[in-house]
């Protein structure tokens, strides 16, 4: 039997199991829907990096998007396979509250100073400046082949929070969501303004491409939005993790464009950077007063959990970038030791 044949906008083809759960679900998913069983399971050091729970996570969450080439759809809702994502989820959102650590209370009324609070006292290492300034070409097309697997869905993971939401609230998600898809025109969503990027230069464009190139911390960045998205429990950890996306945007990707720019790319390179220069700087006032303000005034007890998911966004952002900069200081590749090259477009 001939394997799959990912499309361009998924669904992507499996890819290389990086442990034994991994592995058991690539072998499982050849199969029809059946039990796994009971004992699998994985307790690693520092899930927030394992590489086979971070791909594990993200096998299970991508059933919930695009699925798989050539994995039977209903496995997305097989008993047994929702209770391993439920375990290896226990692990990963301790392992997100150990990191975030305890947060001040915060009446709700002061939830949007409480963030741009958060934002300002953020001490993580400038990748930004880094790649606006001295990035080589290798270092940025690496920088891309990482953001790949978020961007080129973006932003279907904090969507999960529309129908979770209601009155003014939800109008203010959908604000901002709305300019993420491009205000109904397919050629300005970010997802393919972001494919534009990849193709100039010159790597793969299709949906999870790279997934086999990028390490378990690139994972966790994507995979913390699927963990709150897909719990109603979570929701207010959600929005405030879009709220922090937002708030900490502008500055970085006028940074991405430049130093694209600087590299001696075109504006079909920058584009997907220039247009979030000025749309994140109005969705930031949105975040933070229409939908984290908005929620804290509508459910007060969810003021601390969209403070968490903010900081989350956040500290997790930082051990992606730290990953990046140790690497790159070293004269080492960011990209995991298997991936000989990153692949190029066809």
């Amino acid at each position: 039997m001939s394997e799959p044949v990912a499309c361009a906008h998924g669904p992507a083809a499996l890819p290389e199991p990086r442990g034994p759960v991994s592995a058991a679900l690539v072998a499982a998913w050849r199969e029809p829907p059946h039990d796994l069983p009971a004992h699998l399971d994985c307790d690693p050091v520092d899930p927030l990096t394992d590489e086979d729970l971070q791909l594990a996570l993200f096998l299970c969450y991508e059933l919930h998007y695009r699925g798989w080439a050539g994995v039977d759809e209903a496995w997305e809702w097989q008993p047994s396979l929702l209770a391993l994502r439920a375990r290896l989820e226990r692990r990963f959102e301790a392992a997100l509250r150990r990191l975030v650590g305890p947060l001040p209370t915060t009446d709700p009324a002061d939830l949007p100073a409480a963030l741009a609070a958060l934002v300002r006292a953020d001490d993580g290492p400038s990748l930004a400046a880094t790649l606006h300034r001295r990035a080589t070409l290798a270092q940025f097309r690496e920088f891309v082949t990482h953001r790949s697997i978020y961007h080129l869905k973006e932003a279907d993971p904090h969507s999960w929070a529309i129908p979770r939401l209601g009155g003014a609230v939800k109008a203010a998600l959908v604000e901002i969501q709305a300019d993420e898809y491009g205000g109904g025109r397919p050629e300005r969503m970010h997802a393919e303004l972001f494919r534009l990027t990849l193709d100039r230069l010159g790597l793969d464009t299709g949906y999870a491409a790279h997934l086999d190139a990028v390490p378990g911390v690139t994972l966790a960045t994507t995979n913390v939005i699927s963990l709150f998205g897909l719990h109603r429990r979570l929701r207010g950890a959600l929005v405030g993790h879009l709220a922090a996306f937002e708030m900490t945007s502008s500055l970085p990707n006028r940074r991405y464009g430049n130093g694209l720019r600087r590299l001696g790319f075109d504006e079909v390179a920058t584009r997907f950077y220039d247009e979030h220069v000025e749309a994140d700087a109005v969705h930031e006032q949105i975040a933070a007063y229409d939908l984290c303000g908005g929620l804290a005034r509508a459910e007060p007890a969810r003021t601390g959990d969209v403070l968490f998911g903010a900081a989350a966004c956040l500290a997790v952002d930082r051990l992606f970038a730290t990953h990046l900069l140790t690497r790159w200081a070293a004269g080492r590749s960011s990209l995991r030791p298997t991936s000989a090259a990153v692949p190029l477009a066809a």
